[in-house]
């Protein structure tokens, strides 16, 4: 990734409206900023939150709160904790996540 025409800028996450993202069960809670090509989010899973889809997007992760499951659909799962974070590539390893107890995330994709 290569990043271009970006000023130094920063971001009041708690001032970014969220938008609502139903899962299979459970609810995910978006702040979304974009800049270029390149989407930064804050979200936020409640407590049972099962994603609805195989994702193939790329990202990079980072657990801030709370704990998440991410399952690869090859069987794979990894438990990640605050602190702890994933990268995967577009198109690569199809996953989705999931938690009990309800995860806070930074993701860049």
């Amino acid at each position: 990734m290569q990043i271009n025409d970006l000023p130094f800028g920063t971001t009041d996450w708690a001032s970014i409206p969220a938008t609502e993202h139903k899962g299979e069960t459970g609810m995910a809670y978006w702040r979304t900023r974009n800049f270029g090509p390149i989407r930064v989010r804050q979200v936020e899973y409640t407590p049972g939150y099962l994603a609805d889809h195989w994702c193939v997007k790329g990202h990079i992760l980072l657990v801030l709160d709370g704990e998440l499951v991410t399952e690869l659909e090859d069987g794979r799962v990894f438990t990640l904790k605050p602190g702890q974070s994933y990268q995967v590539a577009d198109n690569a390893e199809p996953h989705r996540s999931r938690t009990d107890i309800g995860a806070k995330l930074f993701i860049v994709d």
